[in-house]
């Protein structure tokens, strides 16, 4: 068997594979003699079928194409250890299958041309001595502040609300039945699930049509009010959407939210802490360590991008298919986690827009881990195994109760540790301008494309779960 190889574009090698009148011969008799041995012809004993007969009844394309394949199957994993092919995938026969069966003839040489893919080969201009820009998130105290006094309101008792109309972040019990016209109506009919006996009413903005609770605001109890608002125009039902509607609201008893002091009971009852001023310390803490991983996040980034824009390479469809699996499955989990039913969203009409959508996002994803790589190969960075166990055992204890593949695990490990180290020898060797948060990224700006990808993958779930 002789072997010639051709660089081809994408990462991939071609092969001219002259396969020997003997192996063509012996492939060929090994699938015959299998489909001799179990082949069910009426009128012969299973295995005494003669062969003129049995390439008559199966059709010979069928017999060579089994032959091939058989061939193929065999030869080509030798081929790739022999020649020392970097291949990742599986082999595509370049050119008509049915033209390669057509010429395939038992006991004479054939020419097989395949393709695969492999390793692609990175090459990197530059990777050290860049100056990039990355957006430093710092603490904000007040942030601490925000947490504790949500936790105030999810822990407030409702107490009845004396001598003063109804405001806002009030709970309001009201009737109230809702009327509208509909179009070409000329009498007025009631809305359907538009009343309410005792209904409990937070006077927030968002709780219900726009107008609703605002109308409440200023009422006493006992008070009876019309009010007249309009159904948004893109309200849920179509036939109520734009329509101007008038709701009786009788408002029947108010209460106010009563929250608990900010003190050290309070810490004790929503946390393991038992001193205020131990909560806080530790909420600090957590948050200090939030916006330090946030910066170093966007450190990260920016080097990223700048090592992306010196380096060369030839992504191989099948490293993007296998990230593309990676985010479509990392998805999943997300949606699944919503609740939502993947059976329903899944299917062969959604999954492959959501691939094509996903596709970008694998590119960058590839190309950034294939430049990290490369410049740890560079700088012959490395990990031991203590650490490679050490930060094991600290997964191990995060993901208590459920099932881990070990040797996955430790491979995850072993490359987030190098990305570790290789970001953190960019940064000693490149200059990193910290500006403030918003600077690059407005909040105007659109959202990144990992963010849009999940966004198309969400959009397809409430199409379905409408």
């Amino acid at each position: 068997m002789k072997v010639t190889q051709e660089k081809l574009p994408a990462s991939q090698v071609g092969l001219d594979i002259e396969i020997s009148p003997e192996i063509s011969k012996k492939a060929y008799e090994k699938v015959i003699n299998q489909y001799a041995r179990s082949a069910n012809i009426p009128g012969f004993r299973k295995g005494k079928v003669p062969r003129h007969i049995l390439v008559q009844r199966l059709g010979p394309s069928r017999i060579k194409a089994a032959a091939l394949d058989d061939l193929m199957q065999e030869y080509f994993p030798k081929i790739v250890e022999e020649e020392k092919i970097p291949a990742i995938g599986s082999f595509e026969v370049i050119g008509n299958i049915e033209e390669l069966i057509e010429q395939y003839e038992p006991g004479q040489p054939i020419t097989i041309k395949a393709a695969v893919d492999v390793e692609p080969e990175v090459k990197l201009n530059k990777y050290q001595d860049f100056q990039v820009q990355a957006e430093e998130v710092k603490f904000d105290p007040q942030q601490v502040d925000e947490i504790l006094e949500r936790e105030r309101v999810k822990m407030a008792t409702l107490v009845p609300v004396e001598n003063r109309p109804a405001q806002k972040g009030d709970t309001a019990y009201v009737d109230f039945k809702g009327y509208f016209t509909p179009t070409g109506a000329t009498e007025p009919q009631e809305i359907e699930g538009g009343q309410g006996d005792n209904y409990q009413v937070e006077l927030t903005e968002g709780q219900f049509i726009p107008g609703f609770t605002e109308g409440i605001e200023g009422m006493s109890p006992g008070e009876t009010k019309e009010l007249n608002i309009e159904f948004p125009a893109d309200y849920g039902k179509p036939e109520l959407a734009g329509c101007p509607a008038t709701f009786n609201i009788t408002l029947l008893e108010l209460k106010e939210k009563e929250l608990p002091e900010l003190d050290d009971d309070f810490a004790a009852e929503v946390s393991e802490f038992e001193t205020l001023a131990e909560l806080r310390e530790s909420l600090e803490k957590r948050f200090q360590e939030e916006k330090a991983e946030q910066t170093t996040a966007n450190k990260h980034k920016a080097l990223a991008e700048a090592l992306v824009a010196e380096m060369e390479v030839e992504l191989p469809e099948t490293l993007i298919r296998e990230e593309v699996d990676r985010l479509l499955t990392q998805q999943a989990m997300q949606l699944s986690n919503m609740g939502i039913d993947l059976k329903q969203l899944f299917n062969s009409e959604t999954v492959p827009r959501m691939r094509e959508h996903l596709r970008p996002d694998a590119i960058a994803q590839l190309k950034e881990t294939l430049a990290i790589k490369e410049v740890a190969k560079q700088q012959s960075i490395t990990i031991t195994e203590e650490e490679i166990q050490a930060k094991s055992e600290e997964m191990m204890e995060q993901l208590q109760g459920q099932e881990v593949n070990l040797d996955r695990l430790r491979m995850v490990v072993t490359d987030d540790l190098i990305s570790q180290k290789t970001y953190q020898w960019l940064e000693e060797h490149s200059t990193i301008e910290l500006v403030p948060e918003g600077t690059l990224t407005p909040e105007e700006e659109e959202p990144e494309d990992s963010e849009d990808s999940e966004e198309v993958v969400v959009a397809e779930a409430e199409v379905v779960t409408d």
